[in-house]
C-alpha cells in the first residue's frame, strides 16, 4: 500500500472522515474462587482476571500475568474463534484445568460482576473506548499502548478514570524495567548536568488508506467482522487485516503509527524531566523528525527510523537494541534500548550504574503487571497511569499532526488544545485531535 506524501495529507484524511457516513450500523467486588491452587493466594485475596483480546502481544503480557499467584485468568473475549482457541489452551494448560470462560463480544465479560480486572491488547481503534467501557462497568484496566487512537480519546478515557475511581495501568513496561529506570534516574538527579536535549526513536510515520480486495465475510462466530471493526470506519473484509495486516492503515492505527515506539520513547522522555503533567508547545516537523519544545526550553527530537535497530548509525547506537532513548545534559548523556546496557558520557558514570541495570533486556511484563495488581489491592497510582498516559500520548499524537499536516504546531498544554500564532485556535490542527465514530460504536 503506498504512502501518502505531504501535500495531499489535507485531502486524504477529509476523504478518510468521509468514509464513516457509510456505516451500517463500583467498587471491586472480590473475585469467585476457580481452579484453587495449593501454591495460589487464598481465594479471598485473589483477582480475577479477563482478557479483551488476545494476539501475539497479549499472550506474552498474559504469560507474565498467569505467573502471579495472586491473579487468576476466568475469561478470555475475541472476535476471532482461532484467538479464542488458543487462548483457551494457553491459559487451561497453564492452570491444569478446563475452567476459562470463552466470549465472542467483550461486553460479555464486563457484565460479569465476578471479574476484578481487564487486559485489554486488541487492535488500537479499541483500545480506548474498551477500556473507558471497562471502567464504567466497575473494572481496573491494563491497556496495551497506544491506550487512545486520538488525543480526545486519551483525555476521555483518563477523565474517566478519573470519575470511576479505577486503576489503570498503561502498558509501556519500560517504566518497569531497570535498564530504563536507572537512565530516567541519572537525568533526575542531575548526574547528567542539566537536561537540554532528548531523543526518542520511532519508526517513519506512514499515511495510508487503502482498501484490500473485498472477500467473503465470514461467518460471525469465526470473525465478528462488524465488532472488529468496532467504532473504526466500514469496510469489505479481508482476511489480512485480521491477521495483523491493519497496522500502518490510518483508519485503525494510531498516529501515523508514530505511536507504535512513541508511546514507549516519548513517555520515558517525559519521565526523565519530570514532565508527566506537561507537553511541549511546539511541534516542527521535516524529513527525518518532529523536534519539539517544551516551556522551559527543553528540546525533544522524535527521531524517524527506517529500521528497528536504527538507520543512521551517528545517531544512534545500533548495539542497544531497539527503542532507543538519549538524555543529554550539560555534563554528560545516557543512551539505552531493549537489549539493555547503556552507553554512557563521561566513563565516570559507569560507577552510578547497578549491574542489573547494564544486563537488563527487553521488556518485563511480569513487573510491570505485578505493579498493577498491588495497585488493584492499594487504590493507588500505577507507575503507568492514565495521566501519565495521557500526556505522553497526546505529545506523540501532536507530533504525528504536525507531520501530517507538514507544518509547525503550537500547541497549550493546560488546554491541549492547538493554537495559532495570535492566541487564537488553528482549527485545521484541532480537527485532528479526534476522529468520527462509527455507529453504535460511537
Amino acid at each position: 500500500m503506498p504512502e501518502i506524501d505531504s501535500t495531499n495529507r489535507r485531502d486524504f484524511l477529509l476523504r478518510s472522515a468521509a468514509t464513516v457516513g457509510m456505516a451500517a450500523l463500583p467498587s471491586l467486588v472480590p473475585g469467585t474462587a476457580l481452579g484453587l491452587d495449593p501454591k495460589k493466594a487464598a481465594a479471598s485475596e485473589r483477582i480475577t482476571l479477563g482478557v479483551i483480546g488476545i494476539g501475539p502481544r497479549c499472550k506474552y503480557v498474559l504469560s507474565g500475568m498467569l505467573g502471579l499467584p495472586d491473579v487468576q485468568c476466568v475469561a478470555i473475549a475475541d472476535v476471532q474463534a482461532t484467538r479464542r482457541d488458543a487462548g483457551k489452551e494457553l491459559v487451561d494448560t497453564h492452570y491444569g484445568n478446563q475452567d476459562l470462560k470463552l466470549y465472542r463480544d467483550f461486553r460479555e465479560i464486563l457484565d460479569r460482576k465476578d471479574i476484578d480486572a481487564v487486559l485489554i491488547a486488541t487492535g488500537d481503534r479499541w483500545h480506548g473506548p474498551a477500556s473507558i467501557m471497562a471502567a464504567e462497568a466497575g473494572k481496573d484496566v491494563y491497556s496495551e499502548k497506544p491506550c487512545g487512537i486520538t488525543i480526545d480519546v486519551c483525555k476521555a478515557l483518563a477523565d474517566t478514570i478519573k470519575k470511576t475511581n479505577r486503576v489503570f495501568q498503561a502498558g509501556t513496561q519500560r517504566r518497569s524495567v531497570p535498564n530504563f529506570i536507572e537512565a530516567v534516574k541519572l537525568a533526575q538527579t542531575g548526574k547528567l548536568g542539566k537536561i537540554h536535549t532528548l531523543y526518542a526513536s520511532v519508526y517513519v510515520p506512514t499515511l495510508q488508506n487503502d482498501w484490500l480486495p473485498a472477500e467473503p465475510t465470514p461467518k460471525r462466530d469465526v470473525v465478528d467482522w462488524n465488532l472488529w471493526l468496532g467504532p473504526a470506519p466500514w469496510r469489505p473484509y479481508n482476511q489480512k487485516y485480521v491477521n495483523g495486516g491493519w497496522r500502518g492503515i490510518y483508519d485503525f492505527d494510531s498516529g501515523a503509527r508514530l505511536l507504535d515506539w512513541g508511546a514507549h520513547t516519548v513517555d520515558l522522555c517525559q519521565w526523565a524531566i519530570n514532565a508527566d503533567n506537561t507537553s511541549p508547545t511546539t511541534y516542527e516537523p521535516n524529513e527525518t523528525n518532529v523536534t519539539c519544545l517544551y516551556e522551559n526550553g527543553v528540546k525533544l527530537v522524535i527521531d524517524f527510523l527506517k529500521t528497528p535497530f536504527g538507520d543512521r548509525s551517528p545517531n544512534w547506537n545500533t548495539k542497544l537494541g531497539t527503542c532507543p532513548v538519549r538524555f543529554v545534559g550539560d555534563a554528560g548523556s545516557v543512551e539505552t534500548g531493549d537489549n539493555g546496557g547503556m552507553d554512557l558520557t563521561p566513563e565516570t558514570l559507569q560507577s552510578e550504574v547497578s549491574d542489573t541495570a547494564k544486563l537488563a533486556k527487553g521488556l518485563d511484563a511480569a513487573t510491570h503487571a505485578r505493579n498493577f495488581f498491588d495497585c488493584v489491592k492499594s487504590r493507588e497510582k500505577p507507575v503507568a497511569n492514565a495521566e501519565v498516559m495521557r500526556r505522553s500520548h497526546t505529545v506523540c499524537h501532536a507530533a504525528a499532526i504536525a507531520w501530517i499536516l507538514n507544518r509547525k504546531l503550537t500547541f497549550a498544554p493546560v488546554q491541549e488544545v492547538f493554537v495559532d500564532p495570535a492566541g487564537g485556535l488553528d482549527s485545521e490542527a484541532n480537527g485532528l485531535r479526534n476522529r468520527p465514530a462509527r455507529d453504535p460504536f460511537a
